[in-house]
């Protein structure tokens, strides 16, 4: 029986597009340069959710404002990574509205 290829798949949470495009630009561009093979970033789904709260404390139920809050997420696969890939990996800063999902498989 052949050995798996080792991968890490990496998804990343962010309210905001442009940081997510950064951070998944700035993963990609330091695995490649350690010699890894990148697949993605893939862009998922975008989940939405939407409050409708009252404008007034009392009456005038008609009137309400509506807010939305929108995770934007990204997908992407490291095959076959090194050592330094993995180290390069660990030392890496990303922006604080980031969140950051690493699986081994």
């Amino acid at each position: 029986m052949a050995d798996k290829q080792q991968k890490i798949r990496i998804r990343l949470k962010a309210f905001d597009y442009k940081l997510i495009d950064q951070s998944a630009a700035e993963i990609v561009d330091t695995a490649k340069r350690t010699g890894a093979v990148v697949k993605g970033p893939v862009p998922l789904p975008t989940r939405m959710k939407r409050f409708d709260i009252l404008r007034s404390p009392h009456v005038n139920k008609s009137s309400r404002d509506q807010f939305e809050i929108r995770t934007h997420q990204r997908l992407m696969d490291i095959v076959d990574p090194t050592d330094k890939t993995v180290d390069a990996l660990m030392k890496l800063d990303l922006p604080a509205g980031v969140d950051v999902e690493i699986k081994l498989q």
